[in-house]
């Protein structure tokens, strides 16, 4: 079976769509990073393709809000074309900005009558943050994540506080087995642990780096095949690039090539 495609999305000020492409073509998949005024002129570039990857990075320099012009711009003209696109069995994949531009375009199903359920809001602290951060994975039918419990990979936002309108809400997506990915705590010992589900974190800063409600870290759309997270799996593809590889003797693949390979796998 030929290889799947991947649309990587990028816009002025991605930064993160040479690094996601190679990602997908290290896991065996064809990459193709489009700039957001190729794909607007050429909307039809999309049924091409089996996958859309929306990179991290600042996109048209966060000047708004993180993600809002591109979130808008794909919402307003291309609202038919993406959704098309989903409904044709294919996944989409938003990584830190590219998340922050889900949510704003209806492709992870978050809005409901009254406007949006939920948001990325600003770290607690206010600021940039950049470091590691342990995840527990609880992958239900998202393509993306199963097989993974535990994930270990870096994260880079200054907005990417997971934020719900009410605890109702929480306990909806929970339910719905949407909320994937929760901020971990950073020893061994905090693998699979059992937290109560609500709007305040459970997990202290750093661990938490942004004092997201119940420490989400990603969300995944009804279908598990949009999936969208604040932390980067790109940059933990080799054993190496982890700062304590030597320390912990790591070797091969790093924990975040995993999500890119399960991508490749549901197509064969």
């Amino acid at each position: 079976m030929p290889s799947p495609r991947v649309l990587v999305l990028r816009a002025p000020g991605t930064n993160c769509d040479k690094e996601t492409a190679f990602a997908f073509e290290q896991a065996g998949a064809t990459a193709r990073p489009v700039h957001v005024r190729e794909l607007l002129a050429n909307p039809q570039l999309l049924a091409e393709h089996q996958v859309l990857s929306i990179a991290g990075g600042f996109s048209y320099g966060d000047d708004i809000a993180s993600g809002r012009i591109l979130g808008n711009q794909l919402r307003e003209q291309l609202a038919d074309v993406l959704q098309e696109f989903r409904q044709a069995d294919k996944l989409v994949l938003g990584i830190c900005n590219g998340f922050q531009v889900l949510m704003k375009t209806g492709l992870l199903d978050i809005d409901d009558a009254e406007g949006p359920q939920a948001t990325l809001a600003w770290n607690d602290h206010g600021r940039y943050e950049a470091r590691w951060v342990r995840l527990q994975v609880e992958p239900g039918n998202c393509v993306f994540l199963q097989g993974m419990d535990d994930l270990e990979v870096p994260i880079a936002h200054a907005e990417g506080k997971f934020t719900v309108r009410d605890q109702a809400t929480l306990d909806s997506l929970a339910a719905a087995n949407r909320l994937v990915l929760r901020y971990n705590s950073l020893s061994d010992e905090g693998v699979k642990t059992n937290r109560p589900l609500t709007l305040e974190p459970q997990v202290p800063f750093p661990a938490n780096p942004n004092g997201a409600s119940a420490d989400i870290a990603g969300i995944c759309d009804t279908t598990g095949r949009v999936l969208g997270l604040m932390p980067h799996p790109e940059r933990f593809l080799f054993a190496h690039q982890h700062p304590q590889w030597t320390r912990r003797g790591l070797t091969g693949a790093g924990a975040g090539a995993k999500l890119f390979e399960n991508a490749v796998a549901y197509f064969k």
